[in-house]
């Protein structure tokens, strides 16, 4: 009866460690790297300076066109290496070579201890961690990243994001604070209010209001100079409009970090929307709008130089862009309002919005690291309140003055250059983030580029009773499925877009629709859609 009882609970330990390793989460992908314990003895597990005998990393770093050429001298990081005691030995690559840099440096080249600012892919982040190319950093987070740690407990959307299929995360995101909207917003929707009061308008509340505005602009010498030159929607491209008038559709009603993906607001299903009703039904009103000379004739074909410099000199009736200030002028600028939540066929929701996980490929360690603890306690500072104010502003009294109510705001320096340099020009000399794609948290009150300008935060206001409640991040997917999906969705994504322009433009009638619909369901859109599936599977239930 004894080794009865034995074998009896033998058995339902092994069943019970069974269970576990089937139905935990632990990861199933490389452990994490060893750390070293002479590299712990110099570490500091608080405060400042992270390391007590001064330290040398490599970092390869894309480089934004209006950064400064030698990092180190700029204020912030001659700052942050005096705090930290952490010399960063910067590779600069120009960020429109970024990807070839990363390739030929993963293919064989001399690997940096971080890669910054480089926007690794996500494939490449899954491909080259399972290799332990990249480490993996779960328990590492946990365990040296405390500021980052209580952002992933207070926003655990992001923690899943980030999370590969496999349980492990191997980079470091730019979050998107959830409560700074203009910054989730990003590209608005403006109207020129002057022009409204001209032609004794109301502001458009309905897609039928916003095309007889057009209509009026296009009829009317509104900047009476004797020309018919009035623009009455224009901008650096189509896309902007197109994604502000979404929400009237009622598609992309996940918000804009999946191209073409939604959920079917009748069965609740991931949808392909290029193919909906409603969106047949989106690119019919812009085809209308086109068609009448109310969007600009070259808007497929201008340069971004040239769109600026026609709002800059008030031929736009109406555009999409951040905002109109800062690209157009004060002068300008100001002459615009915020467009609201069109009403459409579908209501009025606006489903132009990003993810609070903007970005998760611009910080990744590798395997070449050697001092791991310091690296990710470096990193970490900057999802700190104290550190994103030294990221994005530099330093008090040099760069930003605070007053009484903690606002702060860029020293007239800054604001004024004293060499007649742009505001960003000038702030080159000092910080690095001018362009985007920097890791760590963008919140409101110490981020003060466009989105946190008066005009942006009224825009925000304006549409925030009206924007989605649940946005989508970018989903994550296996190695297979990535091998698989990558040409899938080059093909069909590269046939939608052609179609969607010639649609709008006219070159192909929307009477060939069936066509159109036939063919991307003959490109393999039922396997990409399968993968996509899965994916969106894993999401809900990670």
């Amino acid at each position: 009866m004894k080794n009865k009882k034995i074998l009896y609970v033998l058995l339902m330990m092994s069943f019970i460690f069974i269970f576990t390793a089937c139905n935990g989460k632990k990861s199933s992908g490389p452990e994490p790297p060893e750390i070293n314990d002479k590299v712990l003895e110099n570490f500091n597990e608080t405060g400042m300076p992270i390391v007590n005998e001064p330290i040398t990393l490599n970092f390869m770093a894309g480089k934004f066109v209006l950064a400064s050429d030698q990092y180190n001298e700029t204020l912030i990081w001659r700052t942050y290496e005096e705090m930290s005691n952490i010399h960063i030995n910067w590779e600069l690559v120009p960020y429109d070579g970024r990807e070839e840099k990363r390739n030929l440096t993963l293919a064989g080249g001399t690997l940096p201890d971080v890669f910054y600012t480089m926007s690794m892919p996500n494939q490449d982040l899954l491909k080259y961690g399972q290799q332990e190319v990249f480490i993996t950093m779960n328990d590492l987070i946990e365990e040296y990243m405390p500021n980052l740690t209580a952002l992933l407990d207070q926003y655990p959307d992001i923690r899943k994001g980030i999370t590969f299929p496999d349980g492990n995360i191997y980079s470091l995101p730019t979050i998107y604070d959830p409560e700074f909207t203009s910054v989730l917003l990003s590209t608005k929707g403006w109207i020129r209010q002057d022009w409204l009061e001209k032609l004794e308008m109301d502001m458009p509340e309905t897609l039928d209001d916003f095309y007889q505005y057009l209509k009026a602009v296009k009829e009317t010498d509104l900047n009476e100079n004797g020309k018919n030159d009035e623009i009455p929607f224009g901008a650096t491209d189509i896309l902007g409009m197109r994604d502000i008038l979404k929400g009237a559709f009622g598609v992309g009603n996940r918000g804009s970090m999946h191209a073409y993906l939604d959920e079917d607001p009748d069965t609740g299903e991931l949808r392909f929307y290029p193919l909906a009703d409603d969106y047949k039904a989106l690119l019919e009103y812009l085809n209308k709008l086109y068609a009448e000379g109310l969007i600009q004739e070259n808007i497929y074909s201008i340069e971004q130089n040239q769109s600026y410099s026609m709002g800059t000199e008030g031929l736009y009736g109406s555009t999409v862009i951040i905002n109109p200030t800062t690209i157009y002028g004060e002068e300008m600028g100001k002459k615009f309002v915020a467009l609201p939540a069109l009403e459409g066929p579908a209501g009025n929701t606006y489903h132009k919005a990003t993810s609070p996980l903007a970005h998760m490929g611009g910080f990744v360690v590798t395997s070449e690291n050697k001092h791991i603890p310091a690296t990710l306690r470096w990193m970490d500072y900057f999802y700190s309140k104290e550190g994103a104010k030294l990221f994005f502003m530099g330093l008090e009294g040099e760069t930003f003055e605070e007053d009484e109510n903690g606002d702060i705001q860029y020293v007239d320096k800054i604001t004024n250059s004293p060499d007649g340099l742009t505001m960003e020009q000038e702030l080159s000399k000092y910080i690095t983030w001018i362009g985007g794609g920097y890791p760590g948290i963008v919140r409101e009150e110490t981020f003060k580029g466009s989105e946190s300008l008066p005009q942006s935060l009224e825009a925000a206001e304006i549409l925030r009773p009206n924007m989605l409640e649940e946005v989508w991040p970018s989903f994550t997917y296996t190695v297979e499925e990535n091998n698989k999906l990558s040409s899938l969705q080059a093909d069909i994504h590269k046939y939608v877009d052609e179609m969607q322009d010639k649609f709008i433009t006219g070159t192909e009638p929307l009477a060939k629709w069936d066509e159109y619909v036939k063919k991307v369901e003959k490109m393999g859109l039922k396997e990409y859609m399968e993968i996509q599936k899965s994916a969106y599977e894993r999401y809900k239930d990670n």
